[in-house]
């Protein structure tokens, strides 16, 4: 299970792109066979999420540039009238709710945004000629106090197989929209005439640059997501492809996304036609589901092995904890024959895959196989290293993932080992009883778990690097069945991680 934390909580990031994508991409007649990670964001999830909506639209408002309102007409006595209002600003805003919705009819998101109130400041510029030729030009401040329902329904499209949202579909009601000149101070009827004058005007110009705004913040954000997601499941030269494998689905309960889940190294790719994926496999209990394909975790180590990262150093404490896991007579006396005397310190024992690891998913855990080589050297002042112990042996494990206080945990259940190739200078003829027994019960009680937790400790620190520490994740559940594995958990939004992204961005 080395790679199910990458892939698991990597694809975490991609949460917020689970959307409905439209006919502009082509996936062929069984969509599904190509698809190894599959997302699905419940009910409570989407409306965890829209506590944070206030912040977009908000954020929306004050971003959006205002141009000037321009107007005149023609009254009797007055002549004609013109008037311009400009400088217009976003002060004292606020929203009462926001809801949600998962429309399946309608493949979309709605949105109802509930009596947002602001209060618009500016410069009110007007002139009329008189009837008898008397010209007056007057300036004055303005307050517009508004409140006002705002309705988003949310379609997103599939462009170049990435999401591409559209939340032009945008209507603002407005309940209240009153004009205020300078302190009260001008009479009625100039208050009465300049309100009847602008109001239908200013609704237009409103509702045009919020709506506009709010979807260029919605298309920023989801395209934040979306590289956010691709980096985290990056590193270096191995790549996972998360573009769409299919058109996701909009349920009432559920929204659900289906990507490729392939890697992607140097100049090679794996390729998964056989995805054994089915919706009926995940439920509707928990707040976000991710579902994962054996053949994405068996290309994963396959690309780490290319890649020589499946590598391990251990000296000092590491090795001493690894060669003392018992304190016996016959352990001391076989470490003593071993290390000849050697501390630790001058000593460092290397462990590396010499074949692909084969990775295979049960319902008891992720089972590992690989032929693994250990060699043991000690390094001498002056001279060139003394290998003192060299195995190659064939491994069989069983291993169990958790995800706990932000850490990755990999157990291992059950193992065999089966010495292949045995060097020992401790031992030339390989067949003393108490070295070759010491060395099988060290691999299997000290050597398997400690190579498993270095391996979820770089893990963790890989996954954490990306910012995963950010989010928090609530009882995650990790679920091996033949084929796939399934990571369900609840979790809270760090909503620090959005408005930094928008303060930085706007």
């Amino acid at each position: 299970m080395c790679w199910a934390g990458r892939i698991m909580l990597g694809t975490f990031s991609i949460l917020l792109g689970l959307v409905h994508a439209a006919a502009a991409c082509e996936f062929g007649p069984f969509p599904y066979r190509g698809t190894g990670i599959v997302c699905r964001m419940t009910k409570p999830a989407a409306l965890l999420l829209n506590q944070e909506i206030a912040q977009v639209i908000q954020a929306a408002f004050r971003n959006a540039k205002f141009p000037n309102v321009t107007g005149e007409r023609s009254m009797r006595l007055l002549g004609r009238v013109a008037y311009a209002l400009s400088d217009i600003q976003v002060n004292d805003l606020s929203i009462e709710r926001s809801e949600v919705e998962l429309k399946e009819e309608d493949s979309a998101i709605h949105i109802s945004i509930r009596n947002v109130t602001a209060l618009f400041k500016g410069t009110l510029s007007y002139g009329y000629t008189g009837a008898w030729f008397l010209q007056l030009f007057h300036s004055v401040d303005f307050e517009i106090e508004s409140s006002i329902d705002l309705q988003l329904n949310i379609n997103l499209m599939c462009q170049k197989d990435r999401v591409a949202p559209d939340a032009s579909d945008c209507y603002l009601t407005f309940h209240k929209l009153t004009l205020h000149l300078q302190g009260d101070k001008q009479p009625g009827w100039l208050k009465q005439l300049f309100t009847d004058f602008i109001s239908f005007t200013l609704k237009l110009v409103l509702k045009r640059e919020v709506c506009k705004e709010i979807n260029a913040v919605a298309q920023m954000l989801t395209n934040f997501v979306i590289d956010l997601a691709a980096n985290f499941v990056q590193d270096q030269d191995i790549v996972v492809d998360i573009s769409l494998a299919s058109d996701p689905v909009i349920k009432a309960r559920y929204i659900e996304s289906h990507h490729k889940g392939t890697v992607l190294y140097k100049n090679s790719s794996s390729v998964l036609s056989d995805s054994v994926f089915s919706p009926s496999l995940l439920t509707e209990s928990r707040m976000l589901y991710f579902w994962l394909s054996e053949h994405s975790f068996s290309s994963l180590a396959a690309a780490a092995f290319l890649d020589g990262q499946l590598v391990l150093n251990l000296r000092g404490e590491k090795l001493q904890e690894l060669f003392e896991m018992e304190d016996t007579e016959v352990q001391r006396k076989a470490v003593q024959r071993i290390f000849q005397g050697t501390s630790y310190n001058d000593s460092v024992a290397k462990v590396w895959s010499l074949t692909q690891p084969q990775i295979s998913f049960q319902p008891e855990g992720t089972v590992v196989r690989s032929s693994v080589a250990v060699e043991v050297s000690i390094l001498l002042a002056g001279e060139e290293p003394l290998v003192a112990l060299y195995m190659e042996k064939e491994i069989t494990a069983t291993i169990q993932a958790t995800y706990a206080e932000k850490k990755l945990i990999l157990q291992p259940v059950d193992s065999s080992v089966e010495i292949k190739v045995f060097k020992c200078t401790a031992d030339p003829s390989g067949e003393d009883p108490s070295i070759q027994s010491f060395l099988k019960n060290m691999i299997l009680v000290a050597g398997i778990p400690e190579v498993t937790s270095s391996i979820g400790s770089a893990l963790t620190s890989l996954m954490n690097s990306k910012r995963l520490d950010l989010f928090d994740i609530i009882n995650p559940e990790i679920i091996t069945r033949k084929g796939y594995v399934i990571v369900q958990l609840d979790f809270g939004f760090p909503n620090h991680l959005l408005l930094n992204f928008l303060e930085k961005s706007l």
